[in-house]
């Protein structure tokens, strides 16, 4: 199995992970351009992608959709109010509406070799969702763009080889910077965004020895640095009595504007 980042953060998301037999997209948030070459790096290009999996949609995670739709015909799999939404999207043109395919969280779906789950999360968009990937005995997830996390996420965040979790903000960073109040306190909010700190509290409660790779994503680029989420969320775990360990953890920041480490699993 092998899981990247193509692009992370409140510019523009889109993840990989696929096997020998089956490969999807999870969020185009950035150009098509920027995703060829990201799966080039993979050896692989946007003929081989098997499904693409919309998160939410929000710019930053659907930008893309519309022309790769339009130029490849790669199925598009959401929630129902989330391919709503993307439909309503005056920028992205249109649809073949026969490649849109409606999901149901908690409900998983097979393609080939791989198993997808979807499972809700909350965030300020009409149906968003998380998706935890199975091929085989491996399994790895992306979940960005959540205001916190309870019982019900860390149950899909179990057992997981490898991940992409969400790490947007520093508060006092954001608290000091230029948005407006009304957006700061809807970053801050339960349907907003996961500060270093939360994420790090999230990644200690979901750490078991099989967990060897983690992406910290979805930085803001106004309020966070990648060295600072970086050593807050290891300080986090450091200091932390769970007794949740993992031998030969390793955790990286994902590039905002180019593809991440390769992981193979």
């Amino acid at each position: 199995m092998r899981f990247t980042s193509i692009a992370s953060g409140s510019s523009g998301n889109a993840s990989y992970i696929g096997d020998e037999e089956t490969h999807i997209l999870i969020d185009v948030g950035v150009t098509q351009k920027a995703i060829t070459e990201g799966l080039s790096a993979l050896s692989l290009s946007l003929s081989d992608i098997n499904g693409i999996f919309l998160t939410h949609e929000h710019i930053d995670h659907i930008r893309a959709v519309g022309t790769i739709s339009r130029r490849y015909g790669i199925p598009i799999y959401g929630t129902l109010a989330t391919l709503r939404e993307t439909l309503l999207s005056k920028s992205l043109g249109d649809f073949d509406r026969g490649l849109l395919h409606p999901i149901l969280p908690d409900q998983s779906i097979r393609i080939a070799s791989l198993e997808i789950l979807p499972f809700s999360i909350d965030h300020d968009a009409a149906d968003p969702v998380a998706y935890r990937v199975r091929s085989g005995e491996k399994c790895a997830a992306v979940t960005t763009d959540l205001g916190h996390f309870d019982d019900y996420i860390c149950g899909h965040l179990r057992d997981l080889d490898a991940v992409l979790i969400e790490a947007n903000h520093d508060p006092r960073m954001l608290a000091d910077g230029p948005y407006p109040l009304p957006l700061k306190r809807r970053i801050l909010s339960d349907k907003g965004h996961l500060s270093n700190e939360i994420s790090g509290k999230l990644i200690d409660t979901i750490l078991h020895p099989g967990l060897k790779h983690i992406f910290l994503g979805h930085l803001s680029e106004e309020n966070n640095l990648p060295e600072l989420a970086l050593r807050t969320v290891r300080e986090v775990i450091d200091r932390s009595e769970s007794g949740n360990r993992s031998e030969g953890l390793s955790i990286s920041v994902a590039k905002r504007h180019a593809v991440s480490e390769i992981i193979e699993f």
